[in-house]
């Protein structure tokens, strides 16, 4: 058998997870990474994206838009911004999502007229929201956003 790490998932509203892992795939800011039973101790950043957890019962999967991820050789911790487990991610509610996030480009556009910076946040904010619908089989332009 694999060797496992203890995997801990929360958010502001709740906890989420708690289950010994045989590896976590995090949507980190700086690319995707892996953690599994031995990984070197690691602090990232999360970007809005699906974190997966591999464990003997099958397969979790978690939408989630910001955080960060403790990972040690025995344990992540994620400490989620906002996290939904996959299956209540209804196009619904990924509509909201999208909408808050034309919402923030708009404000960004108003408030930061020559400044690319916080505009390019928004815009990449956009398209990793997209990239989640997609990936998940929502359809990001069910909607009319702008």
């Amino acid at each position: 058998m694999a060797e496992t790490l203890q995997f801990d998932l929360v958010s502001p509203e709740r906890r989420l997870a708690s289950v010994e892992a045989s590896e976590v795939q995090i949507p980190g800011a700086d690319g995707d990474l892996t953690a599994m039973a031995g990984h070197a101790p690691t602090i990232t950043t999360l970007r809005p994206g699906v974190l997966r957890i591999v464990r003997n019962g099958g397969t979790d999967e978690f939408v989630v838009l910001g955080g960060f991820a403790e990972i040690t050789a025995t344990s992540v911790s994620v400490l989620a911004e906002s996290a939904l487990p996959r299956g209540e991610m209804t196009q619904e509610v990924f509509n909201g999502l999208m909408a808050d996030a034309h919402a923030e480009m708009s404000k960004a556009k108003d408030v930061f007229k020559n400044e690319p910076g916080p505009v390019d946040d928004a815009a990449k904010l956009i398209a990793d929201m997209v990239a989640i619908g997609t990936h998940i089989g929502l359809d990001p332009k069910q909607s009319n956003f702008g």
